[in-house]
Parts: structure tokens; sequence; C-alpha cells
């Protein structure tokens, strides 16, 4: 395929909503689907016979052909035109999800979930860097606060999506309703979505660079680095981590083929990811707190879910419910800040981001049996604001001093950081559970003798209540001392919970540091833009 023709100057004015509304629709999408089938995976087991271990490729399999895209999304776009490459991944997405709709083996799952995961790779990155090249400079917060809204809403909407859908429907449609969504978002990117001419020109340059130094060997290496790198994370800690012969071999593979693609790509004439990217200070701090604080959002995503059905008694549904209002949040304050981004300095933003969410991982802490839907929802609404001013800002001013003919490349860039963050927040805090659960158990123990008078009387009034009920003596002191292991397994878990959310929080505030480099340059490119204003 060829770029698209020059015919910029010829054209009408489009709207900057409509190519907003239009780009913005694949992005929700590939946000949703990345957790949208996780409460459906009863149903697919049962459908395709899987075991336990074999349904977590449905959703490995998604995330690591999402990750191979997302560095290579600028690559392709100059090569084929960033229009085409959006549209024909799109209709990749659409073609996946309708073909796992249909699957009915696990193979055949899994392999319309990789197609399905090429196609939402470049969703991302796309709409980011068309959101920037549409949208003049003095409303740059507010294009974020829009791209904002698809990526962090998704992965906390697709819960309660999915729950509702497998509830009221069947499995299959949580990948069907992509499909007419999608033909509507293909449309309308067709209709209202055209490259800028500087974009092109400058695009079409670097394709005949590209295609005259071809970085196979860059390609090669980042595949099998990344994709090497999210099995370990993914499939981690379901294997005992390193104790498990593969998950090692994967991450010497990952370690070292990523070392070399780095080498690869700052010596190569002209390479197919550009990690110079990451000398400009502001972009670089910006990425690595934008990761920090999306592995952040998905542990808690992870984690509240969990304590709220193991602990707190919550059906799926009302875990999901109970999470929307964070969303909706979300949903009310991010365009806010879009509109004061420009007003306030993106350091107080993020700042003040920062501490909200440690006190709500403060609050957290304090999480007990006792606690309310309430006491969680009036949480997750600070949760909502935090990130609110906490994306907005990081996924502006880290792009402010990048060129717009490399936005492409910086958001491949910035979007696949992001990715890594969120699995690695997953990992680490999942595999965090056991072990803490483990030593919570044993602190437990160790108070539990049988000649403290606090354990023989609440043994007493539990075999007393057995026996009351019409167990005989024997019976009731069996089952008085399994009731009294089960709270302590109870207690246990809460005491796990209230340890990891008050981490979240400790860590997040590891990176106010970074806040010094996050400085707008106040002389950035001004460049007329091609819409109605």
């Amino acid at each position: 395929m060829a770029p698209e023709p020059d015919v910029a100057t010829a054209r009408a004015p489009v709207n900057k909503w409509l190519v907003t509304v239009s780009v913005t629709f694949g992005t929700l999408m590939g946000a949703i689907d990345a957790s949208i089938v996780n409460v459906a995976v009863p149903h697919l087991r049962g459908a395709v016979g899987a075991t336990v271990e074999e349904i977590t490729w449905v959703t490995t399999g998604f995330v690591v052909a999402t990750v191979l895209v997302m560095p290579l999304t600028a690559f392709l776009g100059r090569l084929f035109g960033q229009k085409r490459v959006y549209m024909f991944c799109l209709a990749l997405f659409i073609a996946g999800s309708m073909l796992c709709g249909m699957a009915r083996s696990l193979p055949a799952l899994v392999a319309f979930r990789v197609l399905q995961g090429f196609g939402a790779g470049a969703l991302q990155p796309t709409e980011q860097a068309i959101l920037r090249q549409t949208f003049p400079p003095k409303e740059q917060g507010m294009a974020m606060a829009l791209f904002a809204m698809a990526v962090m809403i998704g992965p906390t909407l697709g819960p309660t999506l999915g729950g509702y859908i497998v509830d009221h429907y069947s499995w299959p449609w949580i990948f069907y309703i992509n499909v007419p969504v999608g033909l509507l978002g293909l449309f309308m990117v067709q209709r209202f979505v055209h490259e800028p001419e500087d974009i092109l020109a400058a695009n079409r340059e670097m394709a005949t660079l590209q295609r005259k130094n071809m970085d196979w060997a860059g390609i090669a290496l980042l595949s099998v680095g990344l994709s090497t790198l999210m099995y370990v994370l993914e499939e981690g800690g379901r294997n005992d981590w390193f104790q498990s012969a593969g998950i090692t071999g994967c991450a010497v593979v990952s370690l070292f083929s990523l070392a070399a693609f780095v080498i690869r790509e700052l010596t190569a004439k002209v390479p197919a990811v550009d990690l110079s990217l990451f000398k400009d200070k502001v972009f670089l701090s910006g990425t690595l707190i934008g990761s920090v604080m999306f592995s952040v959002l998905m542990a808690v995503t992870f984690l509240l879910p969990v304590f709220m059905q193991e602990v707190l008694g919550f059906t799926a549904m009302q875990a999901g419910l109970a999470l929307m209002p964070r969303s909706l949040a979300m949903f009310m304050v991010t365009p806010l800040v879009g509109k004061l981004y420009n007003k306030v300095s993106p350091r107080l933003f993020v700042g003040v981001g920062v501490l909200m969410f440690a006190f709500s991982a403060y609050q957290m802490s304090h999480y007990t049996l006792d606690t309310s839907a309430g006491g969680i929802i009036s949480t997750l609404i600070l949760q909502g604001v935090a990130f609110s001013f906490l994306f907005v800002p990081l996924t502006t001013v880290a792009l402010t001093s990048i060129q717009r003919h490399r936005l492409s490349d910086a958001t491949g860039l910035n979007s696949l950081l992001r990715q890594i963050g969120g699995s690695l927040g997953l990992a680490v805090f999942a595999t965090l559970i056991g072990r803490y659960m483990v030593q919570a158990k044993a602190g437990l123990a160790t108070h539990l003798t049988l000649g403290r008078p606090e354990v023989m009387g609440r043994l007493g009034a539990i075999t007393r209540a057995m026996m009351a009920r019409g167990y005989d003596a024997a019976t009731a002191q069996q089952a008085s001392q399994r009731m009294l292991g089960y709270l302590v397994a109870r207690q246990a878990t809460v005491l796990t919970f209230e340890k990891l959310f008050l981490l979240l929080g400790i860590l997040f505030l590891v990176v106010l540091p970074l806040l010094v480099f996050l400085k707008a340059s106040a002389d950035g490119p001004k460049v007329d833009v091609h819409v109605e204003i």
C-alpha cells in the first residue's frame, strides 16, 4: 500500500469533535476488551473444555499481541499511512471479535484473541497522536482528557459490562457487541478523519528512508523481547515465578533481547522504534509516572473486587457496580481538568493527584469486615478524582515538546510503557496476596495457644452455640475448632488486603521527585490545524 495522496488543501475542514468521536470508539473497545473476558472465564471454560491454567491464554494472548504492535505503530503509519493503519487495525479487531464469538475450541479462541489483540495494539497510540494533531495547542489538555476517558474508564467498565452480558445473554455477546460499534467507528474514521498535510509530507520522507534501511533486526529483537516479557508477567504468578524453568528461561531471553534491541535502535541508521525520544526529560518523566499510575490503577481494579467478593461477600455484579462511582467520577472530573490544564501547572495537578491517591489508599488500608458499600464508594470517588488529576496532565505535558511528525512514535512508546506498567502491577500484587496471606496467618496463629483465656473463652462460646443447635459435645468441640480456623483465615485475609492497599499508596509517593521535570515548554510549537474551531 502507498501513502494517501496529498489532498489536504482541497478538503473541507472537519469538526474536531467528529474526529474525536470517530477515533474514540476503537480505543474504548480495546480498553474494555482487555478486562471484559475476566468475568466470563467460567463460561468460557465450559464452552471450550479448558482447565483453569489453559483458559488464561485467552487473556495472555490478547495482551502479548497488543503490546507487540504498540511500539511499531509509527513505523507502520509511515509506510502505509496513519489513517490506513488505524482503519486496518480496527477492521482486524472487529473481525477478531466476530471470530472469538464463533470459536468453540480453545486453540481457535486463543488464536482469534491474538488476532483481536493485533488489531487493538495500534488503536490507543494512533488515537492519541490524531487528537494531538487535530486540536489546537491551547486545547491539548482537553484532547488528552477525552483520550483519558477512554483509556481509564475502559478497564473499570469492562468487568461490569461483561458481568451484565453474561448474566442476561451468553458469553459470545461480550465479543459480538464490538461488531456494530466497531463498524460505526470504521465508517466515521473513513468519513471524518484525515491526515494533516505536514504529517503526510514528513511520513513520505521517512518512509523512503525506512524502505531503504528496513530495521528487521530491531523488529525481531523487539518482538522476542516483548512477547517473552509479557509471558513472564502474565503467567509468572500461576507458575511460581522463577521456580518454573519456563518462566526463568523466558525472563533471560527477554532481558538479553530487550538489551540487544536498545543497542540496535540507538545505532541503527533508521530505527523502527525511535528511542531517542527518551532524551527528552519531560517525555521520560511523564511516561514513567504514567506507567506507575497505570500499574496502580490496574492493581486496585484487581484487588478491590477480590476483597469485596471474598471478604465482604459481594456478588460479581455487586462488586462491579461498586466500582462504577470511580468511573463516574473520572467521567465528570476529567473534562474539567482538561479545561483547566492551561491555567494550572501540570506539576500541581499531578502532585495533588498523587497525594489524593495516597490518602485514598490509606483509607482503604483501614477496611474491616464491617466496611459497608458506602465506605468503599466514598474512597473510590476520591480515587477517580485523583486519577483524573494525574492522567490528563501526564499525557499532555509528556508530549509538549515532541514534534508533530514524531507524535506517533512518542504515543506508541507511551502506550507501551503504560501497558507494561499495568501488567507489572497486576503480576506483583497478585503474587503478594498469597505471600502476605501466609505471613498474616502465621502471625495470628502464634496467639492461638490453648492456654490463653481468650482462646478458651471463644472456643467455649462456639461450642455452646453448636450444642444449642443440637450437636453432641464431641462434634460441637470439633466444629468450634474449625470455625475458629475459618475466623482466623478471614481475619488474615483482611490484614493482607490492608497491607497491600497501604503499600500501593506508599509506592506511588515514590514518583513525587519526578515532578521536577514536568514543566511544559513555554515556547512549544504553534501549528495551525486544519479543523473548525
